[in-house]
């Protein structure tokens, strides 16, 4: 799907969540969600503020975007990703990612185009899928082959 085709999908699915939860529909809140549409990739929300008043050239205050946020992960648009320390968001319509998080130093790295196959295909068909995250912990190479040397050094001591 093209991504103008998602934008106007999302603009009507976040218009009809606000309708149904009764909330206004205020151009702030249509700004913010077409924002987050138009970044590649998870952002923290001082980049999404930066991106607002430089790109959009749409200045909205920080409470507005966290009642945004909120608003957005609950429309099953957005959804939010805690890495230790550091909250991200990333838009979730039509975006199917999976991450690997490094257990040593906590390098996250994003892997695009997630094809599921094979059993979980095959568990989900029944169920009406709406988004999805995957997210794969273990060593990145840089720590795996610092770990390796340093256990071969202990190795060679004994």
């Amino acid at each position: 799907m093209d991504n103008n085709k998602i934008v106007e999908t999302v603009n009507l699915m976040f218009a009809e969540y606000l309708k149904e939860n009764k909330f206004r529909r205020t151009p702030e809140r249509f700004a913010i969600l077409n924002a987050i549409y138009s970044i590649n990739g998870g952002f923290e929300i001082e980049q999404l503020l930066s991106h607002l008043e430089q790109e959009e050239k749409f200045r909205v205050s920080r409470a507005t975007v966290y009642n945004t946020i909120a608003l957005l992960i609950n429309a099953n648009l957005v959804i939010h990703h805690q890495f230790g320390a550091v909250s991200k968001y990333e838009k979730c319509y039509g975006n199917a990612k999976a991450h690997t998080i490094c257990t040593n130093c906590g390098k996250v790295t994003e892997i695009s185009n997630l094809d599921i196959t094979g059993t979980i295909a095959e568990n989900i068909k029944k169920f009406h899928l709406t988004h999805h995250s995957l997210y794969l912990y273990g060593l990145c190479n840089k720590c795996h082959q610092t770990i390796k040397r340093r256990k071969a050094r202990m190795t060679k001591k004994r």
